[in-house]
């Protein structure tokens, strides 16, 4: 039987918090500084350490700004290292919003072919609620930036700048919701008055082309040749001459990213070790191979990832950023923050376990970056670099 919020408890309570010398303390600290800032471990924060045994970036880091590119940010950086190697440059920066353009056009073709694929539910239907709240997303997945690399290939920065939009992406996303939620009513009003394939994907055109203006509008017009020449650190000029952008990106980014594999660990009992798994209406470009993780323990994550900056690769990879971090240290540690002291219960590593945490919608990935170095001490990792 459900029952109210008792008011001679709540009474009872507060005096006995009155009463409490660390309740008065902490109290008067957090309502005056931000509680991170009280809860800031000062042992954790002495003991941080920023060398690391193996190191490999020294180039410039990127700006993604106020955009959910990580992913692409990610990627792209990953290609740079052997791009930079083989140009013989000391930095290298492959175009962002090349690819921002066409992750937007693919997502939209992608989310209009979910929108048609559901077209016989209920508009609010748990599946068509989701779509219809999530249009015009930044954010991505590995297989998604490999299915874009792989179709539209790769162009130097400078063939297609940053712009305004691309560096801050909400009023496009904006405006793109808003286009692409009109498309679904259309769609689906035609889908239910009975429309055939023909005419429907026929619509479906003509929404992409308005699409299409709209991203040109904000991010330009992708460049179908590249006129490439550049001079290396031994101030030797080099002229390539014109390239596609598919042409650039199997020149320079140099590895086959069908060769790669996105390993998660996901201990929920649920979620089987050594089995695969798929996100349903999860992608951008139709046809490409969807989006597939492999569970593993996670050991074998911190060994692969370990062995691949040994060996002078490094590695792309996602997590939940906002959890014991610090952008002004520049540090990541589980026991940064001692909220437990604070707040007089558990919320820190003693309330929830990883799987207790997926479960209950406690954590999910937020943020891809790169693992740029590790620092080794008797074969193991032990604590890692990370290019945000």
């Amino acid at each position: 039987m459900s029952q109210p919020l008792d008011p001679a408890s709540v009474e009872q309570l507060t005096k006995e918090l009155d009463s409490d010398p660390a309740f008065r303390l902490a109290r008067n600290a957090v309502t005056t500084t931000p509680v991170d800032q009280v809860a800031l471990d000062r042992d954790v924060v002495s003991g941080v350490d920023h060398s690391m045994s193996h190191l490999l970036d020294d180039w410039a880091a990127t700006d993604q700004k106020k955009s959910g590119r990580c992913w692409l940010f990610a990627g792209t950086n990953l290609l740079r290292v052997g791009a930079a190697q083989r140009l013989s440059v000391k930095d290298f920066q492959f175009s962002q919003a090349h690819l921002l353009f066409w992750d937007k056009l693919e997502k939209a073709n992608h989310w209009l072919e979910s929108i048609l694929a559901t077209a016989d539910r209920d508009v609010d239907d748990r599946t068509v609620a989701h779509l219809l709240s999530t249009p015009a997303e930044d954010g991505g997945q590995w297989n998604m930036f490999a299915a874009l690399v792989r179709k539209h290939g790769l162009v130097p920065q400078r063939a297609m700048p940053e712009t305004q939009s691309s560096s801050d992406t909400g009023a496009m996303n904006r405006s793109l919701s808003r286009l692409l939620r009109r498309a679904a009513r259309d769609l689906r009003g035609l889908a239910a008055d009975g429309a055939d394939e023909t005419q429907l994907q026929a619509a479906k055109s003509e929404i992409l082309a308005d699409v299409q203006r709209l991203l040109a509008v904000h991010l330009g017009t992708p460049p179908q040749m590249v006129t490439w020449q550049w001079r290396d650190t031994d101030r030797e000029f080099h002229r390539e001459g014109e390239l596609t952008p598919q042409q650039f990106a199997e020149r320079y980014a140099g590895v086959d990213l069908d060769e790669y594999v996105c390993l998660v660990h996901d201990p929920r009992p649920t979620s089987e070790p050594g089995r695969t798994y798929t996100v349903e209406h999860l992608g951008n470009v139709v046809g490409a191979p969807p989006v597939v993780y492999l569970n593993a323990d996670i050991e074998l994550l911190r060994r692969l990832s370990m062995e691949s900056i040994l060996a002078g690769e490094p590695v792309w990879f996602g997590c939940d950023t906002d959890r014991m971090s610090s952008v002004p240290l520049g540090v990541w540690d589980a026991h940064l923050y001692d909220y437990d002291t604070v707040y007089g219960t558990k919320l820190g590593l003693h309330g929830l376990d990883k799987a207790e945490r997926l479960m209950h919608q406690d954590t999910l990935m937020t943020h891809a970056m790169l693992f740029t170095g590790v620092d080794v001490v008797d074969g193991a990792p032990t604590r890692w670099r990370v290019e945000n």
